[in-house]
């Protein structure tokens, strides 16, 4: 039988829900793992074993609450917690106690989530490093700025947690960690209580193991139940072959796992085609730096103003080289965005999804959170993507493709990175090593 801690969420959530489980065990069985493990891969900054098991023996006695009754979560520290210090990832706010949940952590508490703690993220979400480890091999970054919520999910200690993505920080670390992360389309979870860094960027997502799984969680932060899918797989869908602007920055490895990961789709019974972005797509990734740098600037303004002493050397180029963004150049990356969203309908006019490169390659070695590069373009598209573990690179870490949807097409784009990622191998390329460094 396999292990409560290393279940689907969906699946536990079928056994809690008929009760052959109990919300008890399964804590417990989380809390073992987190007991084990933590201690190397660092990914929480907070934690209440006592307050997660009165939770759950509260709703082993109760009906059932919720689709997420009874599951145990990690919420990024990014996101306001009643009951939990929230400190953004920097100094400036060790010990803060906000006064409420997140809109979303509380929908998700509503649904019957069990909070076991915070998970780590970088200094506001951005690339300062924090201490958290890959969880395949420890001496490699797990990436940022979801870090602490990928490496909890990948190395079993709970099976979902919360992400959110500003240039690549719900991608970069799945792909990293060997998860599933998805950025949900633009505006789909209300992002009250979320720190802001960049009013038109930050977005609120889900990292799991499975599809499904990160569906039912976004299903409920959304308040959208038809975004959660079953674990049935549907009808092969149209995929779009995308090597981007970028395609000459990936390492071999990431440029082998890219055409095995085609190969496979199309072996399984994919339409498969390439697809070739317009030429004003290239503008795209200068135009997402520009804006968020902007933005991060202006959302940090207190902080700069107040605490600049306690900001890292990170954190300070960021905010200076955002605050040199002057209003026109800003203005007109924004416009430049606008006009690529007005195309994607003939980008994806004969395709249901596009699949194209995650990250450069394997984590690299260090605490350095890597480069968004390649997710940076989707993100200020403002379309859903989901992270697919598709392999590992020659030093046995994972590597996996972005599927992409058009916007708002959230529960296609979903089905579809479903079936994808069965094809490409599913489980066998999530799970973490039995003998981990």
């Amino acid at each position: 039988m396999t292990a409560l801690n290393r279940m689907s969420a969906r699946e536990l959530a079928r056994k809690l829900a008929r009760r052959d489980l109990t919300a008890s065990a399964v804590v417990a069985a989380c809390f073992e793992r987190i007991a084990a493990r933590e201690t190397q891969v660092r990914a929480w900054t907070h934690l209440d074993r006592d307050a997660a098991l009165a939770r759950a023996r509260a709703l082993d006695r109760a009906a059932l609450t919720g689709p997420l009754h009874g599951l145990p979560i990690g919420v990024k520290d990014l996101f306001d917690t009643v009951d939990m210090p929230t400190a953004y990832g920097s100094p400036i706010y060790t010990g803060h106690r906000p006064p409420w949940d997140a809109s979303s952590v509380s929908l998700a508490r509503a649904a019957g989530a069990i909070v076991v703690g915070k998970t780590v993220t970088t200094e506001f979400a951005t690339f300062h490093p924090r201490p958290t480890r890959n969880p395949h091999h420890l001496a490699h970054t797990p990436g940022g700025s979801s870090s602490g919520s990928a490496a909890a999910v990948a190395d079993c200690m709970v099976p979902l947690a919360f992400g959110s993505q500003t240039a690549g920080s719900i991608v970069r670390p799945s792909a990293f960690c060997g998860v599933i992360g998805y950025k949900p389309t633009y505006g789909t979870i209300n992002r009250v209580g979320a720190r802001m860094i960049s009013d038109t960027l930050d977005t609120v997502g889900a990292i799991a193991r499975t599809v499904p799984d990160v569906a039912l969680l976004v299903s409920v932060l959304a308040e959208r139940p038809e975004l959660a899918i079953d674990d049935e797989v549907g009808a092969a869908p149209r995929v779009g072959l995308c090597r981007t602007h970028q395609w000459s920055e990936l390492t071999e490895d990431a440029m082998t796992c890219f055409d095995t990961t085609a190969r496979a789709l199309e072996h399984a019974g994919a339409t498969v085609r390439d697809v070739t972005l317009p030429n004003s797509f290239a503008g795209l990734v200068a135009a997402q730096i520009s804006i968020m740098t902007h933005e991060v600037a202006a959302c940090l303004s207190y902080e700069w103003l107040q605490h600049r002493d306690r900001l890292s050397a990170d954190m300070v180029k960021m905010i200076e080289q955002g605050r040199g963004v002057s209003k026109t150049h800003y203005d007109a990356a924004r416009e430049l965005a606008h006009a690529c969203r007005a195309e994607l309908g003939d980008v994806f006019r004969d395709v249901d999804v596009l699949v194209a490169p995650s990250t450069h390659g394997e984590a690299p070695e260090g605490m350095a959170t890597g480069d968004p590069l390649f997710q940076r373009m989707w993100t200020l598209l403002h379309v859903p993507c989901v992270h697919v573990p598709a392999g590992r690179g020659s030093h046995g870490l994972p590597l996996g493709v972005t599927v992409i949807g058009a916007l708002a097409s959230d529960r296609m784009l979903l089905s579809a990175a479903h079936w994808i990622h069965r094809a490409v191998g599913g489980s066998e390329v999530t799970t973490v090593p039995g003998r981990m460094q």
